[in-house]
């Protein structure tokens, strides 16, 4: 059983495509809005801000976000794709070339000293081109030509919500255990940044997704992810302590941008993006008596996404992240049909999700 009604929860393939396009979702509408004060957001939307893609005169692009998520996919589904022919490789070496191919897409060259890996489907897809605002510590990271490692991570010094924004897939593989999954996405956050907040918000984050694909409430997994972050080796005290704080906060129910800022951060660096994300998430959860113009999931990712989105901060990280734990706890059922009208080229996401299940599941 998943979710808090007591129904049966999605198969693990709803759950991708959920996780991958809700998160897409919650960056675009975010990155309508990344740099703007709430005073300006405001001033643009109203008083409420940002409910929808309707209320943009431009389309609805998605951000680097979107884009390193789509790259973490495919560098897990090439080391899945070697273990299923009977080949062991390496998967941070297979993500590290993954992202290497996104660096190019943006521009940047890796140096003499980086290999020049191979191109592969998701390279073709020009949307993945676009320059939109990437983060600086994931291109200078890259741009090294070094393999950064939890030992020797590159951009010792950078705790930013680069690396938490694109690990949500690392929790959607499944039959491997939680202390893998938690491995996988921090060992993938030292190839950019070296904070150990960032490398551990990025695998608390994994782990939450991972829990909430077994099957956990979100209050659950929410829980049980806050506690882990506590006793994790060498652990950065800012993670648990903005954890501890979101899950305070979502206590009191919606909150005013201005007190969610005051409270967790404005989400530009990992343990920050992580919290705000989650305390929106469990803020809004419906209640019985709530209007049922629409079926429930979809109305707590409309009213999820809209307050991680709103505030003065990294919009569009914040909402990427509660949209990849709203998606992978509802499945696809969350996911409102008009913003998927609105959300730029579903069909590469939906296309990389395919992939995800066909190495996973067997399906296709």
């Amino acid at each position: 059983m998943s979710l808090e009604s007591g129904q049966p929860g999605p198969a693990l393939k709803s759950r991708i495509h959920g996780c991958l396009l809700g998160g897409a979702l919650g960056d675009a509408l975010g990155y309508a809005v990344e740099f703007d004060s709430m005073a300006t957001i405001r001033s643009r939307f109203g008083n409420s801000g940002l409910q929808g893609f309707g209320a943009l005169d431009r389309p609805a692009h998605f951000s680097d976000d979107t884009q390193m998520t789509l790259y973490t996919v495919d560098g897990l589904v090439e080391a899945l794709e070697w273990a299923n022919s009977g080949v062991g490789a390496d998967a941070n070496a297979c993500l590290w070339l993954s992202y290497l191919r996104w660096l190019a897409t943006q521009g940047v060259e890796a140096g003499p000293r980086a290999p020049a890996p191979q191109a592969r489907w998701i390279d073709s897809n020009a949307v993945l081109h676009q320059q939109r605002h990437p983060g600086k510590a994931c291109l200078s990271g890259l741009a090294t030509g070094e393999m950064g490692t939890s030992i020797r991570p590159v951009n010792p010094e950078s705790k930013g919500c680069g690396t938490v924004m694109r690990s949500a897939p690392f929790g959607l593989i499944p039959h491997i255990t939680a202390d893998a999954v938690y491995k996988l996405s921090s060992d993938a956050a030292s190839l950019t940044h070296g904070h150990p907040s960032a490398r551990q918000s990025a695998g608390v984050f994994s782990l939450l997704i991972h829990h909430l694909v077994a099957g956990e409430t979100l209050a659950g997994a929410a829980a049980t992810v806050a506690a882990h972050a506590a006793t994790v080796k060498d652990v950065a005290p800012e993670l648990p302590g903005r954890l501890d704080a979101a899950l305070r906060l979502a206590g009191q129910g919606v909150v005013a941008p201005e007190e969610l800022v005051a409270a967790l951060g404005e989400g530009w660096v990992a343990e920050e993006a992580f919290a705000v994300a989650l305390y929106a998430v469990l803020a809004t959860i419906p209640t019985d008596a709530a209007d049922n113009s629409e079926p429930r999931p979809v109305r707590h990712f409309r009213a999820a996404v809209a307050l991680a989105v709103n505030h003065s901060g990294d919009s569009d990280s914040t909402g990427s992240i509660a949209g990849n734990i709203l998606g992978a706890h509802y499945g696809t059922d969350c996911l409102p049909a008009d913003w998927l009208e609105a959300l730029e080229a579903p069909e590469v996401i939906r296309g990389m999700g395919e992939l995800l299940v066909k190495v996973t599941t067997g399906e296709g």
